[in-house]
């Protein structure tokens, strides 16, 4: 009896052992959180995931195979062989999200970031998706809806148009748009963004041609042909407030930027705070932004964009409803981690700071060095290999990027090596430090922007913040650079380093 005893004690403890034990590898157990993305936003987020002690899955097509968010992350999906078509593919980040028991998804920018029904799949599988809801996304995506929910709010808006109709009758509302606010006048795409999407007519005569290219580009960059047009404001300059808002309504901003140095409508160089603005203009636009995000039920982070004209008068752009490339600028002068914040928002916490807590200090650049030829209209680079990378550093400087000696950049993604942003108390302060930073910067193999961005900030009028979105058609000057000279300077000074010899042995 007593050895049946024995037996019967010893199997109840292997078995209360062995429930121990999963307890205990339940208790452990990190929760997951899936970053759909790729490149140096994917390392971004997954930077602050796992400073939250949460475990990152990175996504990855096989172009990707060799990138730097698959290696730090804590765990790795392929999801095809793409490009671009499985990093699109809702059903596969899904299921990439469930199959790795991920509770929530972060989109960063770019690919399924201000996707609605991205947004509303996550919801409908119970994964936290990390942005606005869906319906959100939806009203603000549209951007015919998303006027009428500014113009309900009496927030400022330049002249604009419902959607026009297809065909003949669609190009005859446009022409009497234009008789009735004079040109010239912007084609958009209803649901576009990053720059896409966009046709700027000059007079009646260009529309029968430009009306229906507007059509294709949205239809092929969004799926919805969809256009509405807009008064176009000239020379503006191109401001937008950083805000967070929690589940409860409560929200805030991170003050300004200014993105005004564009090509193509698509962001080159960022500023915060944005420039030349008085203490009450820049407050005015900043509460401006608060009101609208307010007026559309916003939740988590988004940014307000605004046109600021050469009289002052600011109008409506848009909202993002997503993290911003040049969010690092907003972080550098507020100090306030966005992507930390935006992750604990949607796991349900509450803004722990009120707007006079945050104070804006110094000034922050953020310049993208992307693999292009800005001489050859800054075509891309991809296919060629990196040969040499060496980065800057120092007080004020913060390197975002995937880039790395020996990386092949794939031909098939973005042109984005590592984003560059430098801090300093002052604007003089700032600029100086970007100087140094670009004059150190060597990355050989494929052109980048690095020599037209040394060329560009020592300009006058980027030095004394004299900048609009016509910036670049305006000082084509800044194109007439010795790039090969540039460079060959550095690599030789980087060489006569290794070799232990001073850094002025070689040929000015």
């Amino acid at each position: 009896m007593s050895n049946q005893l024995s037996r019967s004690t010893k199997q109840k403890a292997v078995q209360l052992k062995k429930k121990l034990k999963k307890t205990l590898e339940k208790t452990l157990k990190k929760t997951k959180i899936l970053v759909a993305n790729r490149g140096e936003i994917a390392i971004r987020i997954i930077r602050a995931i796992q400073e939250l002690n949460y475990e990152a899955v990175a996504i990855y097509e096989t172009p990707d195979n060799e990138s730097r968010h698959i290696r730090i992350a804590d765990e790795a999906v392929w999801i095809g062989d793409g490009p671009r078509a499985d990093y699109l593919n809702i059903d596969k980040v899904i299921d990439a999200a469930i199959n790795s028991e991920a509770i929530a998804i972060h989109p960063g920018y770019g690919f399924l970031a201000e996707n609605a029904d991205f947004a509303r799949a996550c919801e409908d599988a119970g994964i936290i998706f990390i942005g606005p809801s869906s319906g959100v996304i939806d009203k603000l995506g549209n951007k015919v809806m998303a006027r009428q929910i500014m113009a309900e709010a009496n927030i400022p808006m330049v002249p604009g148009s419902q959607n026009l109709q297809a065909g003949d009758a669609g190009l005859a509302e446009a022409a009497e748009f234009g008789k009735k606010y004079g040109y010239p006048i912007m084609l958009k795409a209803t649901s576009g963004g990053g720059g896409r999407g966009i046709r700027r007519i000059e007079k009646e005569e260009d529309l029968a041609e430009q009306y229906p290219i507007a059509r294709s580009e949205a239809k092929a960059a969004f799926n919805d042909d969809s256009v509405y047009l807009e008064k176009v404001v000239v020379q503006p300059k191109h401001v937008e407030v950083q805000i967070i808002a929690d589940k409860n309504g409560k929200t805030v901003h991170l003050g300004t930027r200014d993105c005004s140095i564009q090509r193509r409508n698509q962001k080159l160089v960022e500023i915060a705070p944005a420039f030349h603005l008085s203490e009450a203009q820049n407050n005015e636009i900043c509460e401006t932004a608060v009101t609208a995000a307010k007026a559309a039920g916003y939740f988590n982070a988004g940014t307000v964009e605004f046109l600021l004209a050469p009289d002052g008068n600011y109008y409506f752009m848009e909202i993002n409803t997503r993290l911003q490339v040049e969010h690092t600028v907003s972080e550098m002068i507020t100090g306030i981690d966005i992507v930390r914040t935006q992750i604990k928002l949607a796991m349900g916490k509450e803004l722990l700071f009120d707007q006079s807590d945050i104070k804006m200090r110094g000034h922050a650049i953020e310049m993208r060095i992307n693999a292009e030829d800005p001489k050859n209209n800054f075509m891309p680079e991809g296919g060629k290999t990196v040969r040499v990378y060496r980065s800057p550093g120092g007080y004020g400087v913060r390197l975002d990027g995937f880039c790395y000696q020996g990386f092949t950049i794939p031909q098939v993604y973005d042109s984005l090596l590592v984003k560059m942003t430098v801090f300093g108390w002052s604007w003089n302060e700032t600029v100086d430090r970007l100087k140094r930073c670009l004059t150190n910067f060597v990355i050989t193999g494929p052109k980048t922007t690095i020599p037209f961005y040394l060329n560009l900030i020592q300009d006058p009028d980027f030095q004394n913040g004299e900048f609009d979105t016509s910036f670049l058609e305006t000082h084509e000057h800044l194109f007439d650079y010795d790039e090969d000279r540039t460079e060959v300077n550095k690599l030789a000074r980087l060489i006569a380093e290794i070799h232990h010899k001073g850094e002025n042995t070689y040929a000015a």
